[in-house]
């Protein structure tokens, strides 16, 4: 996937064509702010992909996955996508990593099973990745 493409949820994707739409039946002329936001609109979703990733237990956008620090034992679900996904979709119960972030980063194109380490405030901490499946 291009680091150009932003993976978001079909609901997510909804939104934004509904606010999209809503900015450009505007009649009268568009304020700063909102040509702002109509540009950051259609750059979104000239990027966005919504299909469902495959059942493949790899870690790509679009996957809900799930990691195991080896230091504690504890576990953490999330969301692998765009963090623009926050706030347009209800359905989001967990919390979104993207791939740029250090979590992100250390884990995308990993596989379940596989281990790596990712650089936190605190150091670095080993994680296994325990599960790996498509946002439905």
């Amino acid at each position: 996937m291009s680091a150009d493409v932003v993976w978001m949820t079909p609901a997510a994707h909804q939104r934004l064509e509904a606010e999209l739409a809503t900015l450009t039946a505007l009649t009268r002329e568009l304020d700063e702010a909102e040509r702002a936001r109509l540009s950051e609109v259609k750059g979104i979703l000239r990027r966005a992909q919504v299909e469902t990733k495959p059942d493949d237990g790899l870690v790509e956008p679009g996957m809900r996955v799930t990691v195991r620090f080896e230091d504690t034992g504890t576990e953490r679900e999330f969301i692998f996508g765009s963090r623009t996904m926050l706030g347009l979709d209800d359905s989001i119960d967990v919390e979104v990593y993207s791939p740029e972030s250090p979590l992100g980063a250390a884990i995308g194109g990993l596989y379940v099973g596989d281990t790596a380490t990712v650089e936190t405030p605190k150091g670095p901490r080993k994680l296994t990745i325990t599960a790996a499946y498509p946002v439905a």
